[in-house]
């Protein structure tokens, strides 16, 4: 009560000096009762896992690695003291995009177990920041590793983990998870399934707002999905509709998607071994990869590449373009 008869004396001289540290006073007693706002940090740390998901763009993966890993510490410190449950969900969300983003490069280096390691530190974070759309996005990606490294029906088991966190709303995860499942089917020689998962893939991309049709990693654009389409038909031997999503894919990739251009000529070289041209999928092949840097060179596009040698019965590994191929592959 003295205090307001106080502040009430001050202003009606006006705003004065005493009057202006009234009021002062008066902001400073509330505003220390309500809890704290955002920090500054969060702010920054959101902007650089925007810019993170944009991709290579032309760095050498251990150079995006070093970066992803670095910021990711600086969450530490905010989730380690008590914020306000909005606060704390937007550095959870942070961290789950962050973690998820270093799974990925981690994956397309070849280090699985670290890879798997990250996925899970980004699901627990997308869990706690209680976005769902996260969260299946977190489980397609993740069943990226064992879909692109031999192990088709775990990929597929993560997938429609991933399919079902999505629900049926048209977004970025739900479309991911979709595709990514049809890739797992048709690696596991389930046709009918895989075909049913495209349908489904299409129908939601069809649907799928601007927002999330960006070229990022944290969203689904037309780029990435003929991309993932590319691999599907391949691996169904449907080599027509495989050549055309290669087509538009690689209209839709910047010449620095190093990475993404190379994966798609070697699904046409795969698609030239599958109609009978066995030396010139070879030589697409090797052309591809001796043109790539060595930091590219390891990891899926190796793993890749090797998909294709083996896929070569062995009768023809005598021959020298299948040779040139194990020798850029081995090497």
């Amino acid at each position: 009560m003295k205090r307001r008869n106080l502040l009430r004396g001050a202003l009606a001289a006006g705003l004065t000096a005493p009057a202006l540290a009234a009021l002062t006073a008066a902001r400073t007693d509330v505003d220390q009762t309500l809890p704290p706002g955002a920090p500054q940090d969060l702010a920054d740390l959101e902007a650089a896992a925007e810019s993170y998901g944009y991709g290579y763009h032309g760095q050498a993966p251990t150079r995006v690695l070093a970066g992803l890993v670095t910021d990711f510490t600086a969450l530490r410190p905010l989730l380690a003291v008590p914020q306000p449950a909005p606060v704390r969900a937007r550095l959870c969300r942070t961290a789950g995009q962050m973690a998820g983003m270093t799974a990925i490069v981690l994956h397309d280096l070849g280090s699985r177990r670290e890879s798997r390691a990250w996925f899970a530190t980004a699901a627990r974070a997308a869990g706690e920041s209680g976005d769902q759309q996260l969260h299946a996005w977190v489980l397609a990606r993740e069943a990226m590793v064992p879909l692109n490294y031999g192990a088709p029906r775990a990929a597929a088991d993560l997938a429609d983990q991933a399919r079902q966190a999505a629900g049926t709303r048209p977004t970025a995860a739900a479309v991911l998870a979709a595709v990514v499942a049809a890739r797992a089917y048709a690696l596991n020689h389930q046709s009918e399934q895989a075909r049913a998962a495209l349908t489904a893939a299409d129908a939601l991309m069809n649907r799928l707002p601007e927002s999330e049709r960006s070229d990022t990693w944290l969203t689904y654009g037309e780029q990435k999905h003929h991309v993932h389409l590319s691999h599907a038909f391949t691996t169904l031997g449907d080599t027509r509709r495989a050549r055309e999503s290669q087509q538009r894919a690689l209209e839709l990739s910047a010449p620095t998607s190093t990475m993404t251009r190379t994966l798609l000529t070697i699904d046409g070289a795969a698609c030239a071994h599958h109609d009978g041209d066995t030396e010139q999928a070879c030589r697409r092949a090797v052309d591809a990869l001796t043109a790539l840097p060595a930091d590219f060179r390891t990891g899926l596009v190796r793993r890749r590449a090797l998909d294709l040698y083996e896929a070569i019965p062995a009768q023809h590994h005598h021959e020298h373009a299948v040779r040139e191929l194990r020798d850029v592959v081995t090497g």
